[in-house]
């Protein structure tokens, strides 16, 4: 690796630019669903955000502005390269929302990191009111959980 390009570089940059092409033409097809997953996930996002500011405003009239969490940027999920994510974290304790291309959303934790993951459940797209209240329970558990010395 010390100096210019060897023929070998040539050759592993050309193998990886085909692995590129093929998977790239594998993948083309979940482009729109993932899109909206993406856009799904982009609005749970926006609605745990604000509930998060309520808890913090709340927790510091309370006497307790120290009980804060952070919630995360959507992003591609760490695990499934059709699903998009974020995260409500403090210090190692996680939740994760994840919306899948399929058509499911399913809410991970809450768990420390390093830990293994769970519990998990998993709703429809269209399963909205569901959604509302596993997530209202969801971020409780995880609140109760991140807040526990």
């Amino acid at each position: 690796m010390h100096g210019g390009p060897s023929p070998s570089d040539a050759d592993l940059r050309g193998r990886l630019a085909a692995m590129g092409r093929s998977l790239g033409a594998r993948e083309a097809s979940h482009q729109t669903s993932l899109a909206e997953a993406r856009s799904r996930c982009e609005a749970l996002r926006s609605i745990v955000a604000d509930a998060v500011d309520g808890f913090h405003a709340e927790a510091g009239r309370a006497g307790a502005p120290h009980l804060r969490v952070d919630v995360g940027p959507v992003r591609l999920d760490e695990k499934h390269v059709r699903a998009i994510e974020f995260d409500v974290r403090r210090g190692r304790h996680t939740a994760l929302v994840i919306v899948k291309s399929r058509g499911e959303v399913t809410l991970v934790g809450p768990f420390r990191t390093g830990k293994t993951e769970g519990p998990c459940r998993s709703f429809p797209w269209d399963a909205e009111s569901d959604i509302a209240k596993a997530l209202g329970d969801f971020l409780e558990r995880f609140l109760e959980e991140a807040a526990t010395p």
